[in-house]
């Protein structure tokens, strides 16, 4: 089970969550906006070389500790390898005083009712196995809500519950992760929907269970506060989805209680051609930015 000083942190901890978990579908995506071209490589094994080069340097570039960084989220291949000759969850923790997330989604099924619920996990056990021997303290899994439709996202959020009962098992926190697309025009009624459904949800574990939510920023602010104040929730952290790192943060800190847990918007204008002064600045201000709309409300 997590040791009480990671509990502590992720209740009340004054910072964000790092979302580094780029899986193999986005990993392309994520090194062009690193500055490495689809050419620099020839081969999956060598694409995994360099984002975990990339994740690697981000976690140890000096700003980023758990004075800012409360946690962080790692792709399955980043917990199965070593940063600084450490297995990576060790260093986050031991070294840097991360708290070690796991994403354990298999990506997402063919939309139905305007929604996308994960894929079947067969593997799941076996890796919150892995996990726990790896000293990780959660999870985090992400479904798609893509229109206010009750039966999607009733569906979606059902199994996101469902899933976590199980990790809950496995004495690890899972991240429920109902991501709502900020493109859509119905997206403030997907977000009334969403609350009722979780709610729901919430009030039917049982006493002295906890999860954590990984949500979208709303449209109207403080929208989930009856969340952030819910007996079972250790912590309501926000998706960037898309927005910018500015418009992310703006929306952030008006949202009283919620902490970020962003991924693009925390990597946005980092490159592999950049020295490490360069480099550790560029990431200690976007840190300090994150952070900073984290604390505001």
């Amino acid at each position: 089970m997590a040791n009480q000083a990671q509990i502590d942190q992720m209740t009340s901890g004054e910072g964000f969550i790092a979302a580094l978990d780029q899986s193999g579908g986005s990993t392309p995506k994520a090194l062009r906006l690193y500055g490495v071209e689809e050419d620099a490589y020839t081969s999956d094994a060598e694409m995994f070389d360099l984002i975990h080069a990339m994740r690697a340097r981000i976690a140890t570039a000096p700003a980023f500790t758990g004075d800012k960084v409360v946690g962080a989220i790692l792709f399955e291949m980043t917990m199965d390898r070593e940063i600084q000759g450490k297995p990576s969850a060790t260093f986050l923790w031991e070294d840097r005083g991360v708290v070690p997330f796991l994403k354990v989604d298999k990506g997402l099924a063919d939309e139905e009712n305007g929604a996308q619920v994960m894929k079947p996990m067969p593997e799941l056990d076996a890796l919150c196995d892995r996990a726990v021997k790896a000293g990780v303290f959660g999870t985090k899994m992400r479904s798609v809500i893509n229109a206010a439709n009750p039966a999607g996202i009733a569906a979606v959020v059902a199994q996101q519950f469902e899933v976590g009962k199980q990790i809950l098992g496995h004495g690890l926190m899972p991240i429920i992760e109902p991501e709502v697309t900020i493109t859509i025009t119905d997206k403030a009624a997907a977000e009334d929907i969403l609350l009722a459904e979780i709610t729901k949800q919430l009030d039917a574990l049982p006493e002295g269970q906890q999860i954590m939510l990984k949500l979208t920023l709303p449209e109207g602010t403080n929208h989930y506060q009856s969340l952030v104040n819910h007996p079972k929730v250790m912590r309501v952290v926000a998706l960037s989805g898309g927005y910018s790192r500015e418009e992310a943060n703006t929306r952030l800190s008006n949202n009283t209680g919620m902490i970020a847990s962003f991924s693009r918007a925390l990597t946005e204008g980092l490159s592999a051609q950049q020295s490490d002064d360069a480099f550790n600045d560029t990431i200690a201000a976007s840190i300090g930015s994150i952070h900073a709309a984290s604390v505001a409300g």
